[in-house]
This record gives structure tokens, C-alpha cells and sequence, in this order.
């Protein structure tokens, strides 16, 4: 059957942090929801109204990183959950982490105050005043510190937001399941369309329509499509089945300016979603990238309806700082649409350490902690594949004569790619060290740093390996200097060096540890990154320790001139 192709473009945006609205008494409640009428199941496949939870967790607002195992509220006693994905949040998901099932007991709290419906059905529609009441009250807020382990002043003090996710208890092939939206929407990817075809209007429509943002917040887009009908597993996975309670005494909005930030003469991927209609052979979509006055077509992007598709544009950025603005066009059976992405253009190098010298003192130093930047090891996507499904039907044109025509159908298969990013770090004495044993010497002498990086994809021109390593160092306490490593082998088993040290006699690659540096372990920090995928930037966090046992000038002996 033909259809009109309606295209919208939705921008994937990178390193985005949107900020709080004004607050209610303890939190504010940026929740909004939808849904409609079950439909009837049968006595496989089915979900009993008020057969619901409701998943909670603790995030730092600062980096979006989970601080507490997530805990599943309910009013229920469902002890007779068969299967389960474990307690893990859609950061977590959104993150690289993968869908599990658990047949292992079903852990649950029931609060002694009774949850207010959060699912709404054809028996009776949730309240999302009742629902922000709830969950921004005192009493909840206490009880999710004290259930998580956290502290309730730090909960509220504006540094957290709480992640709230619906939970729908179903019976599905006759098991009873426990599963958020992204849990529905990821495990019927696996089942390729499997739990949709059989329970749509509770895992497709009322579940994830039962939460979703107002404004955006912690990476996650405000929900601007349809309330009533049954969303797409991409939607669900990147909008849908989430609320945030967050707090008065968080900072002023910071609204970032660039959609993506990359590095000077960096290989990248830039990425967009389509959607809208369908998208098969006989009407194909295509999207033109616009960077840097160089135009990158990709043709022959396919979907199918309700659903969407990740295209993206693999390049290189230029070997100066910028702000460039990439123009993306979609095109299709005569309708188009357009949108802009602003990518930051920055150069990490030039910010390497003074020159130590022999009399360098710090008294006041104190031991720092080492940091953790945002870390993903892990990525997936997937292209959506049409394959024609052959209906022949015999047309006559008379007793004995006639012809038989194909009226079929485009089909999709959705082929799923990922990539894994693993490294390590390695400190050493410099060989230029002459008391150095094993991984202890003495303070003013050099280290010597290796890191190495693998890639691994089953989609290798749609991944790039780890092009950038930055190394940090506790006498700095982290900041302010850094080394920006030398890449002395490339691809997807990279390795990294310090660059030759101009303060070093022998020019050498090496960092000097200052004179002054107390016994004990000596611990740089590196920050690996510009390992890009369809899914955005994998990155690690490393760390190696050399111990310190006196310093340089323990080797020096002055003795007296001989007469």
C-alpha cells in the first residue's frame, strides 16, 4: 500500500546539560504523561491495571553518573515475577549497558505511604499532580535516602536529580515479567518485535507514556509527540519512561552552546535520527551533511513505519580551534527538512608542566583524589534492513485466462552493531633513573607511560579507534597542566606516549615527578578519548602508580676537597 513519506530530523545532541525549574517544598517534579485505553489480552499475554512500580534512582546532576543501585517501589507483592532484567537504570542502558534476564528472586520495597497509579488504562487514568506530589514529598524523599544508603542532606542539596522510571508487572508467553519502557523496548529489539506484536498497548503506549520530561534534563530530550499512540522502540529508548525530581538548590541553568565538542584534526562521527512514514526502496530517504564547505551525502536510508533510523557522516575536524555549523538536509518523495548542529572545535595541546627545578618546594601540599570523567566502554546501533514479502494473487480477465500479480509487501530486519572499547595504562621509572627498582624510585627523576587501546566492532568504517589521551598528575592536584600523550601507533590498537620532553637532557619522553613529592604512591591520571561511533564518543578512565622512596638528591655525596 502506498503512503505519503512525512520526514522530520531529530538531532542527537552530545554533551548537553539543561538545568532546573523552579522547585516544589522539597523537589520539583519534571513529569508529564499519556496513554489511553489496554485493548484485551488473552490468557498468555496480559497485564492487570494496577500491576505496577515504579523504578528509583539517585544521579549526579554534574556528570549524569549513577550513585546509588537502583530500588523498585510498588504497592504489589510480586513475588511471583519469573523474570526480571536486574535493577539497572536507563542511564545505565542509554550507557552501553546490556538487557539480562534474571530469574533470580524479584527484590521490591513497598512504602508505607501507597504509591498514587502510575500506569493509566482503560479502568481509571494516573494523576501526574499526584504522581509529583508523591515523589517530591519529604516523606519519599527520606525514604529513598535511607533505602539507597545515601545522605538526605546531600541528597537534596541541588548536586542530584532522582531518576524515576515506570515499572509494569505483565504476563507475556505466560511468564510473569517485571520490566521498565527501555526494558520493554529493548528486549523487544531482541525478540524483533516479539513483545510489541502481543502487548502494544501496554509496553509501546501506556508504560512509557505513563513518564516522560516537560523540559530537558539530564541528557534527555522533553517528549513532544503523540500522548495516545503507541511510540517506537527508539523513542522510548532516547525519551520516553522517565521522570526527574530535582532540587531549589541546584545551580543556575547552564544551557550549553555546541551540540558536539570535538578535537583539532580528530577523525569523527556526527550523527542524526530520521524518522516519520516509511522508509523502503520504492520511497528512500537520503540526508546531506554541510561541513566545512564540503557536502557528504548518505543515500538509501530505510525504516520502517513508527520507527527510526540513526544516519551518520564520518570526517575529520580542521587543525585549528573553531566553531563550525553543520547543516543536515533529509529528503524524501518530494518533502524535506533541515536542521543545524554546532560543533566546538578545541585544541588540548600547549598546557604541558613548568620546567622543574632542584629547588622547587611545596609544603602545603596535600594528596588529591583522582578524578573520573564520564566513562562509556560500549556502544550500539543497528540499520534497518527492507526485504520484499512476496503476496501473489491471480487476477482473471476471463474463464480460462488471467495473470498473477504480486501484491507484497517491504518487510525490515534490524542488523545490530556494537563496539567495545578496552585499555590500559602503564607507569614506569625512565631508564635515565639509576636507583630506580622495579616500580619504586626516588622523587626528580622520570617516569616513563605507555597506554594502549583496543577496538573491537563487528562495523569497522562506522568506528573510529582512540585517537586522544590526556595524562593529569597529582602535583598539579589534577588540573591546570597536563601532557597531551603522543599517538605512536593509530587504528584500533593504539598506543600512547608522553611527547619528548624539552626539559629532558637526553629528550627523552618522559615527566619529571618535582623533588618535593612525598614518599609514597605517585598516581597520574588519563583521560582516554575520540573513540567515535554512531552512538557518540567512547572513553576511559586510567590510572598507574609508580611508589616514591626518598628523592634525587639522597643520591648526591658531597665529601670534603683533599688537601
Amino acid at each position: 500500500m502506498k503512503r505519503n513519506l512525512s520526514i522530520f530530523l531529530m538531532l542527537a545532541l552530545l554533551l548537553t546539560f539543561l538545568s532546573p525549574l523552579a522547585a516544589y517544598a522539597e523537589g520539583e517534579g519534571n513529569i508529564d504523561h499519556g496513554g489511553g485505553g489496554m485493548g484485551t489480552g488473552t490468557s498468555e499475554n496480559y497485564w492487570n491495571p494496577g500491576d505496577e512500580g515504579v523504578r528509583v534512582t539517585v544521579v549526579r546532576a554534574s556528570d549524569r553518573t549513577v550513585v546509588t543501585t537502583p530500588i523498585d517501589f510498588t504497592n504489589n507483592h510480586p513475588d511471583n515475577i519469573a523474570v526480571n532484567f536486574g535493577k539497572v537504570s536507563k542511564i545505565s542502558y542509554n550507557s552501553g549497558y546490556s538487557l539480562t534476564p534474571n530469574t533470580n528472586k524479584y527484590a521490591y520495597v513497598n512504602p508505607a505511604q501507597t504509591i498514587p497509579r502510575i500506569i493509566s488504562s482503560g479502568s481509571g487514568q494516573a494523576s501526574i499532580e499526584a504522581i509529583k506530589k508523591y515523589f517530591c514529598s519529604e516523606y519519599t524523599l527520606m525514604r529513598i535516602a535511607e533505602l539507597t544508603g545515601f545522605n538526605y542532606k546531600t541528597l537534596i542539596n541541588g548536586d542530584y536529580k532522582i531518576l524515576l522510571e515506570p515499572i509494569a508487572y505483565m504476563t507475556f508467553n505466560g511468564m510473569k515479567m517485571a520490566m521498565t519502557a527501555t526494558e520493554a523496548a529493548l528486549y523487544d529489539q531482541q525478540l524483533g518485535g516479539g513483545l510489541r506484536s502481543k502487548m502494544v498497548s501496554l509496553s509501546h503506549k501506556n508504560l512509557p507514556l505513563a513518564m516522560f520530561l516537560e523540559t530537558p534534563d539530564l541528557g534527555y530530550p522533553a517528549w513532544a509527540g503523540s500522548t495516545t499512540t503507541a511510540a517506537s522502540n527508539t523513542d522510548i529508548i532516547s525519551s520516553l519512561g522517565l521522570g526527574i525530581v530535582r532540587f531549589s538548590e541546584a545551580e543556575p541553568p547552564q544551557v550549553s552552546n555546541y551540540d558536539y565538542t570535538y578535537r583539532v584534526n580528530t577523525e569523527v562521527i556526527t550523527s542524526v535520527m530520521v524518522s516519520g512514514g516509511q522508509a523502503d526502496p520504492d520511497n528512500p530517504v537520503s540526508v546531506r551533511f554541510t561541513i566545512g564547505g564540503k557536502t557528504y551525502t548518505v543515500n538509501n536510508i530505510y525504516y520502517p513505519d513508527g520507527d527510526s533510523q540513526l544516519v551518520w557522516v564520518r570526517w575529520t575536524t580542521p587543525s585549528t580551534p573553531q566553531t563550525m555549523t553543520i547543516t543536515v538536509s533529509v529528503t524524501g518523495r518530494g518533502r524535506a527538512s533541515q536542521g543545524t548542529i554546532t560543533a566546538n572545535i578545541v585544541d588540548l595541546s600547549g598546557n604541558d608542566p613548568p620546567n622543574p627545578v632542584a629547588d622547587d618546594r611545596n609544603d602545603s601540599y596535600s594528596k588529591p583524589s583522582v578524578p573520573s570523567k564520564p566513562q562509556v566502554t560500549s556502544a550500539s546501533w543497528g540499520v534497518w534492513r527492507p526485504w520484499w514479502q512476496e503476496y501473489w494473487v491471480w487476477h482473471s480477465t476471463g474463464e480460462d485466462s488471467g495473470y498473477w500479480c504480486d501484491h507484497g509487501w517491504w518487510e525490515f530486519d534490524y542488523d545490530s552493531y556494537r563496539a567495545d572499547l578496552s585499555a590500559s595504562m602503564s607507569i614506569i621509572p625512565d631508564a635515565k633513573a639509576p636507583t630506580a627498582s622495579g616500580k619504586t624510585m626516588k622523587s626528580g627523576y622520570g617516569i616513563n607511560q605507555i597506554v594502549t587501546a583496543n577496538v573491537s566492532t563487528n562495523q569497522s568504517w562506522a568506528v573510529t579507534g582512540a585517537q586522544t589521551a590526556v595524562t593529569y598528575f597529582p602535583e598539579f592536584q589534577y588540573q591546570n597542566y597536563w601532557r597531551l600523550l603522543d599517538r605512536t601507533s593509530s587504528g584500533y590498537s593504539a598506543k600512547f606516549e608522553f611527547a619528548k620532553n624539552k626539559y629532558s637532557t637526553y629528550n627523552r619522553r618522559t615527566h619529571f615527578i618535582p623533588i618535593w613529592m612525598p614518599d609514597g604512591s605517585y598516581t597520574p591520571y588519563t583521560y582516554l578519548i575520540d573513540c567515535w561511533t554512531p552512538q557518540g564518543m567512547l572513553s576511559m578512565n586510567l590510572t598507574d602508580s609508580v611508589n616514591i622512596s626518598g628523592s634525587l638528591w639522597d643520591d648526591w655525596h658531597i665529601a670534603p676537597v683533599k688537601p
